[in-house]
């Protein structure tokens, strides 16, 4: 099939009679894959009664948002093949400008509010409002700007603004009250069949937030059973209503061409929130590359809407917590010609006090999770003494596989903090040495103890060994290494450590 956006009428080499139809659509829902990427794929149904010769085909079942180039017409059982010649996509929804727009050159009445009640009066549109700066089209494309002042002759005067409401024939050619898709299409014989309409359209969005609920404490080891709650927001902004849609959503980095916006594009409001049910479960499957997730539902989803749905909920899920203590954090890789840094402030950051706070969750079904998770925000309560709950960190997440393990950073402990001092530096220019030694010291106010992983990064070359440490130690990475420390209960715990690099 192919599509075609300026054929002229002309080329057609024989009289054919031109059968002009608004095309319903079919009983069947609208289907619709929404991406996390603000734009969907939307598949519908057209009655398609054709004619032997040149059939127009009109539907107004599309958004003010559609991508005229990726629309698909067929026969969805591809038995029959649909021969277009031409179409046009007309978004250009009435509003006043157009209008004004439309009677340029033309005079036309004027509603004007006086102390003695409302009369009209004509004036001569002798230019019309232009675009004003910062507009964009359909598919978030800037068009440019210009002034916005019109300009208007009344009683042989011009001025710069209206005269008051414009008031505009009621029969205007061109008026267009949705968008509208048009094909001209060629037959062979007459036939009456359901072709399938998909096409891709922006303003649609959705993402995940999650909410887990932890109860009032923690045991010994840092664990908590906690409730894990799951929710899918979607935002229509497309200009269009579905009445009935059928919905999936596609977590994933599906490629895909944005048009470039210019800075100060405007956001558009959302005007209504509506919270669905859980019930039918959302049901996910492995999709090439990607995850798709299935309402499995009808849902209503209005234009400018917010709809949330439910499709996790999981008890008892193990929320580990820990401490982290990271005292130059702000410390990056760094080497001179020579292999080494010989500066001896480098990645000293006495101010550093706070310890981190660290939640761990194993998405796996032993931890009663084990489902791909969408990217999204996570937000921590717990649960106080009388069962109230408060709000105590958030994080974002990617998109996360099956047994991930998720680490949220979710604040900054008030009774735990560190501090880090460098305590010998020395530099073996001959030998090719410097050697340089840390102290770590932790407090910990609370109750009960904590264990605190303090992280050191090993910057200042390629080749280091540790020679000596008051604690054992993991390597994260080639420059990067953990101590867990132990801090008992309103006291306090000391690491120390040395380091030699060569070059």
């Amino acid at each position: 099939m192919r599509f075609a956006h300026s054929i002229l009428f002309a080329l057609l080499t024989t009289p054919l009679a031109l059968a002009q139809q608004e095309k319903p659509q079919s009983d069947q829902p609208v289907a619709l894959t929404i991406y996390n990427q603000s734009f969907a794929v939307a598949r519908t149904y057209l009655d398609l009664n054709l004619h032997a010769g040149l059939n127009e085909i009109t539907t107004t079942h599309v958004t003010s948002r559609l991508e005229p180039d990726s629309v698909v017409l067929r026969d969805p059982a591809g038995t029959r093949p649909v021969h277009v010649l031409e179409q046009n996509y007309d978004a250009a929804i009435v509003n006043q400008n157009w209008l004004l727009q439309k009677y340029e050159g033309k005079t036309i009445d004027f509603q004007v509010s006086t102390p003695q009640g409302t009369q009209t009066v004509q004036g001569t549109i002798l230019r019309a409002p232009s675009l004003p700066q910062n507009q964009y089209d359909a598919n978030g494309q800037f068009i440019g700007g210009g002034s916005a002042e019109p300009l208007i002759e009344v009683n042989g005067k011009m001025q710069f603004q209206l005269p008051g409401i414009p008031l505009f024939p009621a029969a205007t050619d061109g008026l267009l009250l949705k968008p509208t898709l048009r094909w001209q299409i060629q037959s062979d014989k007459t036939e009456h069949f359901q072709a399938e309409l998909a096409y891709i359209s922006g303003g649609f969005d959705w993402q995940a937030n999650y909410n887990v609920v932890v109860p009032e404490a923690t045991d010994a080891t840092g664990n908590e059973k906690a409730d894990f709650v799951g929710w899918v927001t979607i935002h229509n902004n497309s200009g269009t209503e579905f009445p009935q849609a059928r919905i999936k959503l596609m977590a994933g980095d599906v490629a895909k061409i944005q048009p470039a916006i210019a800075a100060g594009a405007p956001r558009m409001m959302l005007k209504a929130y509506d919270a669905v049910e859980a019930a039918p479960q959302v049901t996910q499957k492995a999709f090439d590359d990607f995850h798709l997730y299935d309402l499995n539902r009808t849902v209503t989803l209005r234009n400018g809407e917010t709809k949330q749905v439910q499709f996790l909920d999981a008890a008892q899920v193990t929320v580990h917590r820990n401490y982290v203590y990271d005292g130059a954090a702000q410390v990056q890789p760094w080497y001179s010609h020579n292999g080494i840094n010989q500066d001896r402030n480098f990645g000293i950051d006495p101010g550093n006090t706070n310890v981190a706070i660290v939640q761990e969750i194993k998405n796996s079904e032993s931890n009663h999770l084990g489902v791909p998770l969408p990217a999204g925000r996570i937000r921590l309560y717990r649960r106080d003494a009388d069962g109230q709950m408060e709000f105590t960190g958030e994080d974002t997440i990617d998109h996360t596989p099956t047994e991930d393990t998720l680490k949220l950073a979710t604040g900054s402990a008030f009774d735990v903090k560190g501090s880090r001092r460098q305590t010998d530096f020395h530099v073996n220019i001959n030998g090719h040495t410097l050697d340089e030694s840390f102290e770590i010291k932790l407090t910990n106010q609370k109750q009960q103890p904590v264990t605190v992983n303090v992280i050191e990064h090993l910057y200042r070359g390629a080749n280091w060994d540790i020679t000596e440490k008051s604690a054992a130690f993991t390597k994260a990475d080639s420059h990067t290494v953990q101590f867990p420390i132990q801090v008992p209960a309103k006291s306090d715990a000391t690491l120390t450590y040395s380091v030699r690099y060569t070059w």
